[in-house]
Order: C-alpha cells, then structure tokens, then sequence
C-alpha cells in the first residue's frame, strides 16, 4: 500500500485562486495570460483594492500552512509591488499582464512546502517505484 502524500487544502485553494486572478485567461498567437487580476484592474483605484484583498486571501492561505512570516512578508512585498504598478494609469495595466504576485506567492508556497516535505514525498516516490518494479516482474 503507497502512503500518498498531498499538498495541503490551503495550498491547493491558493494554487486555484493564483490562476484565476492570473493566468486563467490565454490570448491565442501572443501566449500571454491573463485572469482576474489584468479585468479588475482596469477599474482605476478600486480595482486594485479589491485584488489586494483577493491577494492577502492567498497570504492568509499561507499563514494557515504555517509558511514562516519571513516568506510571508516576501508575499507581501510582490503584493505591494502589484498594487503600486497598479495605480499607474495604463502602465499598471500593462504591468498586470506581465507582474503575476499571486502566481509569485503560490510559488513561494509551493517551495516552502516542498522544502519542508522532502524527506516525506521522496519516501513516497521510492515507494512508487519500487511498486512498479515489483509489477513489472511478472511481465
């Protein structure tokens, strides 16, 4: 029997919400995507306060996963980085397409965890391979 391992439901939730706000959305022969974020944005000033406060969601996801506060207030810099870009009428829109925080964030997240998890998930990956092998015998 494999004892699987799984990224935590936070994890998952800010993976899912990462790509809605920015990168849901592919604009076909260009390659660039865009999500929630670049649409809400157009919207001046509030726009930009509603997707800090999509983004502080995905800093509170962190925070439950127990990421450690120095990679937290990294998170927050990317999301303050975003936020001032954003209030630059059309180059903040343009920065939108191009400066993904929460995409960032996720990354810092997914590195965080991983790094914290090694040991766990390549106990895991020996085990699936090891199983394999063994089905693979009789073949």
């Amino acid at each position: 029997m494999i004892d699987t391992v799984q990224a935590p439901k936070a994890l998952l939730e800010a993976q899912r919400l990462a790509n809605l706000t920015d990168a849901k959305i592919r604009i076909p022969f260009l390659g660039i995507r865009l999500g929630l974020d670049f649409l809400v944005g157009l919207i001046p000033v509030v726009g930009d306060i509603i997707m800090v406060g999509v983004s502080l969601s995905i800093v509170g996801m962190a925070r439950r996963m127990q990421v450690p506060r120095a990679l937290r207030i990294a998170m927050l810099k990317n999301i303050l980085i975003d936020f001032l870009l954003g209030l630059i009428p059309f180059i903040g829109d343009l920065g939108d397409l191009f400066y993904k925080s929460n995409l960032k964030n996720v990354r810092i997240m997914e590195k965080w965890w991983v790094s914290h998890n090694h040991q766990h998930i390549l106990a895991n990956s020996q085990q699936v391979v090891q199983e394999w092998e063994k089905s693979q015998e009789g073949q």
